[in-house]
């Protein structure tokens, strides 16, 4: 019930800023949109290049959002009272991280096709990519929750967060990446996915565990 409770807070406090869910998504669609202008307009080299732009701008565009997660709850002081809660820690940055993914990933996992059907992907890796994004969005706000507490109060933390994050949500961009281009090839996907999955899982294990040992250790 508590983690319920505070993704249930998270969410309403997202929607009064529901303005930057929007700046993320045409953050998101504009990136896609400046590829074209640099390699040409080869439908067949767009095509090949559609899985691995999807994920790079999706990664970049869900960055713009993670250096917010906890600072205005530790400047305002009301981070010093979560973690007074009864409800433990870890399950606050849970919900952190899944009202991140409403807000933030599930947008750009709604937005993914318009720039694959700009880029003329293949029909058959449509379906195989929602499913790689439904797997790997979460991972990356996961992530993103862990990076957010490890800068937490640390000058300079936009710099550092993107330096913490990028190298651990690379693996996930690579999986998505090949998983797509597998499908569309005519191979089997099911391995891509596992791995996918893996990711997932370990991140919602470790994540939630370091972030609240992180946001402690900030706030002694």
């Amino acid at each position: 019930m508590g983690l319920i409770r505070f993704t249930r807070r998270e969410l309403s406090l997202a929607i009064r800023q529901a303005g930057n869910s929007a700046i993320i998504v045409m953050f998101f669609i504009l990136s896609a949109i400046l590829f074209p202008l640099g390699i040409g307009p080869d439908p067949n080299l767009l095509s090949r290049i559609a899985p691995g732009v999807v994920w790079i701008t999706a990664l970049l565009a869900a960055m713009l959002s993670f250096e917010r997660l906890f600072a205005p709850d530790y400047e305002d002081g009301s981070l010093e009272q979560l973690v007074l809660n009864p409800v433990s820690l870890e399950t606050i940055v849970l919900s952190k991280a899944i009202a991140h993914w409403l807000t933030t990933g599930l947008p750009l996992l709604l937005a993914a096709p318009v720039i694959a059907l700009m880029y003329e992907l293949p029909h058959n890796g449509y379906g195989i990519l929602m499913a790689a994004m439904i797997l790997g969005t979460p991972t990356i706000s996961l992530v993103g929750t862990l990076g957010s507490a490890l800068t937490l109060g640390a000058r300079r933390g936009g710099m550092l967060l993107s330096l913490v994050v990028l190298p651990l949500v690379i693996p996930v961009m690579i999986f998505g990446t090949t998983c797509v281009n597998a499908g569309i090839g005519g191979y089997t996907i099911k391995a891509h996915l596992m791995l996918l999955g893996a990711l997932l899982l370990g991140s919602l294990i470790v994540a939630p565990v370091a972030a609240a040992a992180a946001i402690r250790q900030a706030l002694d």
